[in-house]
């Protein structure tokens, strides 16, 4: 890993998070398919991608596998401006999914259970190596990796807040990953206790059967800036002490919509590291996103 930097040298942002190759059928549904497109995938990574591609300093942080589709993530997230600190792991594979791409939706196939990500444990990232960030970003896919990536991420949040950082919660909820059980009690205690939270309306509905957006801040009371996403009616953030803000979403047609709320987030969190208000957050959030819904994959094309 990179040494470790100083208030003024540290990056804007850090994103923590598996990162994983990515296969993508082509042509024909990926049980008949004879060809296929290698890439990445993983919401941090996507998220540092999208703060560099708005001119910030993003970092992605976790571990990698010391294989072939290790170096392929460190060497496409830094073609895109990321910095990178990553651990490489001997003994464990970096992770792979499969994606079955279709016309309303993509079906996706994991394969990451012990993965080098997977062994992220506290005191991944120290408080010295936090000390000048301005926001640590993280979604609840991390916690749902492993018992040491869910007690990582509780360490980060206690960590980031010393060294001076506001944290940054997507919920991201991934079904196959875990129980609904653990899943609804740990993302309502991480959401709830974030800097800034994002959070999809019908996902909050799956978890928790909050149907609106008021209802879902009701279930997270204490998150200092609470942002719901409603797919394409719009989006509210709720903060402490004010009216809540709604910005209605752009009309776009939608190629595909994988990676469109990581894009949001990192809109969203370029916007606030500009100083913006809370509805022009909003709108970078949905012009980030309306830029990869109408394309292909979880990344937009270089160039």
């Amino acid at each position: 890993m990179s040494t470790l930097p100083s208030a003024l040298s540290a990056p804007e942002v850090v994103c923590v998070g598996e990162s994983m190759g990515l296969v993508t059928a082509l042509g024909a549904p990926l049980a008949e398919t004879e060809t296929a497109a290698l890439g990445i995938a993983g919401a941090e990574g996507n998220v540092a991608v999208g703060l560099v591609a708005a001119g910030h300093r993003a970092v992605w942080a976790s571990r990698l596998g010391d294989d072939p589709l290790g170096t392929r993530i460190t060497g496409e997230l830094g073609r895109r401006g990321v910095e990178i600190w990553a651990e490489s792991d001997a003994e464990a594979p970096t992770g792979v999914m499969f994606k079955d791409p279709g016309v309303e939706s993509s079906s996706v196939y994991y394969y990451r259970r012990g993965s080098a990500a997977s062994r992220m444990g506290a005191g991944f990232l120290s408080v010295d190596r936090l000390r000048g960030v301005r926001i640590v970003h993280t979604t609840g896919i991390t916690p749902a990796l492993s018992p040491s990536c869910r007690a990582m991420v509780d360490g980060l949040y206690t960590d980031a807040r010393e060294a001076g950082a506001l944290v940054s919660f997507d919920v991201n909820d991934r079904r196959a990953l875990w129980s609904m059980d653990d899943a609804r009690a740990t993302l309502t205690r991480l959401a709830d206790a974030a800097d800034i939270a994002f959070v999809g309306r019908d996902e909050a509905e799956r978890l928790w059967g909050t149907a609106t957006a008021a209802d879902v801040r009701a279930h997270l009371p204490n998150c200092a800036l609470l942002v719901v996403k409603d797919g394409d009616v719009g989006a509210t953030a709720f903060a402490a002490s004010a009216e809540p803000v709604f910005v209605p979403a752009p009309r776009v047609e939608v190629v595909e919509p994988v990676g469109a709320g990581d894009a949001f987030a990192a809109g969203f969190l370029a916007a606030t590291l500009d100083g913006a208000d809370l509805a022009e957050r909003l709108s970078a959030g949905h012009t980030a996103a309306a830029h990869v819904l109408r394309t292909h994959g979880d990344l937009p094309p270089l160039g």
